[in-house]
């Protein structure tokens, strides 16, 4: 009898320490004190395996929020940076998949705003675009006009590096973060 007691006892207890730690994890995504790739990625993961239906609706409207606010923010653009040290990614790349994702009536199908962009940088294939204008942008040979063939080299290195950041980005989900 006593077994049973302090049985129960535990089950209560481990009930209000998995409430606390999803109030927690709520709160976090609500004041954006997690605001890397790596931190959202992890949170996502626990929302995803609440057993608990009302602890996973809890996680939804945040979690939302929390890539939203992680791709307008610019920390999107900046880890994508991080990974694009010798040759940064465009913005104005990042800019243009953000704006197609914000005009696709199938984005909806995912909470995930910085997923739905990254896809949409594979997918619609910005990278080798943004690669070619930007290699012949006079700014990256100081203010002179490079030739073919320096230009269709510099957009290679852009395409390689560009393309290595969004698939290294693309590896924190195993599985496609979408309702449907």
């Amino acid at each position: 009898m006593s077994s049973s007691r302090s049985g129960g006892h535990r089950s209560s207890r481990s009930s209000k320490g998995r409430q606390s730690s999803v109030q927690q994890l709520i709160e976090s995504l609500r004041t954006h004190r997690v605001n890397t790739l790596t931190e959202l990625c992890r949170i996502e993961r626990v929302a995803a395996s609440c057993e608990n239906e009302e602890d996973a609706q809890a996680f939804q409207q945040p979690m939302t929020s929390a890539w939203d606010y992680y791709v307008n923010s610019n920390q999107f653009l900046t880890e994508l940076r991080g990974l694009t040290r010798n040759y940064p990614i465009s913005g104005e790349l990042v800019d243009q998949a953000h704006q197609l994702v914000r005009n696709d009536p199938n984005s909806n199908r995912s909470w995930n705003l910085a997923w739905l962009c990254l896809v949409k940088i594979r997918d619609e294939g910005l990278i080798p675009t943004y690669a070619q204008s930007d290699a012949w942008r006079k700014d990256m040979w100081g203010g002179r006009d490079p030739t073919q063939e320096e230009a269709d080299q510099l957009a290679q290195c852009f395409e390689y590096e560009w393309t290595q950041a969004v698939e290294n980005m693309l590896r924190h989900w195993p599985v496609t973060p979408t309702w449907y």
